[in-house]
């Protein structure tokens, strides 16, 4: 029986009271989800524990421990989170982060030093004064922020309608079928469905399946799943091979990455 997800809340914000305001947020098992939504300031989402996935009409970003989602002001997007997380939200003045890199929707990497302030200033009044503790920990805060480096957990969403459809479908559940199978429901050919994947996502089809696979396999280790079981899930036919691709996405093996 699939789990219900909780729905959660938007802040129904004029505006900021502060140029940075912090949201705290604990999700049950059951895991949650918004409604399609946008703000007119940045937001980055981090989990303290459990792994998020912010879907916007560019891209599948995905954010487990140690990383955040960062999306700029106006981005459509919904934030999905498939079991227990607890989560902190800056939102933040679109004045306050603008340099290029903060204009599109990024996976950044989390600090110790990082980490803690965020914690720090979400206990924190979001109304603060100027020129007490609170201002200096934020703007030390937006400091640390504009200096993470990026990670490679985005997957590209394509233009074309009919290969979003696809995208939506493996997104939800893919059974595995061959190119050609699929193309054929779309009444394209594979070498038309390949050549399109590569010209709107920079990737080739195949490669954006194996990437999406393994996106969901990082859920599905962190709901406590044996990695051989992922590893047949993703339609790899050895832990060894999958191991191998698991560390080719990710830089390390998945005792590594849950280790850390």
């Amino acid at each position: 029986m699939s789990k219900i997800r909780q729905k959660r809340l938007i802040p129904t914000l004029a505006e900021l009271p502060r140029p940075i305001y912090a949201r705290a947020e604990s999700w049950s098992d059951n895991g949650s989800q918004t409604e399609w939504h946008s703000h007119p300031w940045g937001q980055l989402s981090y989990a303290l524990s459990g792994i998020l996935v912010v879907n916007t009409r560019r891209g599948r970003y995905v954010a487990p421990p140690q990383y955040a989602i960062w999306l700029p002001a106006q981005e459509q997007h919904e934030v999905v989170s498939g079991g227990a997380a607890v989560m902190r939200s800056l939102y933040v003045d679109s004045g306050q982060l603008a340099q290029p890199r903060w204009q599109q929707p990024l996976v950044c990497e989390i600090t110790p030093l990082v980490r803690e302030l965020i914690i720090q200033f979400s206990a924190s009044p979001a109304e603060y004064a100027p020129d007490t503790p609170e201002a200096r920990l934020a703007q030390v805060l937006l400091d640390q922020l504009s200096q993470l480096p990026s990670a490679p957990l985005q997957l590209p969403m394509p233009e074309d309608r009919r290969l979003q459809a696809l995208c939506q479908q493996l997104q939800t559940e893919d059974q595995q079928l061959p190119l050609a199978q699929l193309a054929s429901r779309l009444g394209l050919s594979d070498r038309s469905v390949s050549r399109l994947f590569k010209a709107e996502t920079g990737m080739t089809f195949r490669q954006w399946r194996r990437a999406l696979r393994l996106f969901k396999a990082l859920e599905a280790l962190r709901d406590g799943k044996a990695v051989t079981t992922v590893a047949l899930d993703c339609g790899y036919d050895s832990v060894s091979a999958f191991v191998s691709a698991f560390r080719e996405q990710f830089g390390k093996t998945p005792g590594q990455y849950f280790k850390q």
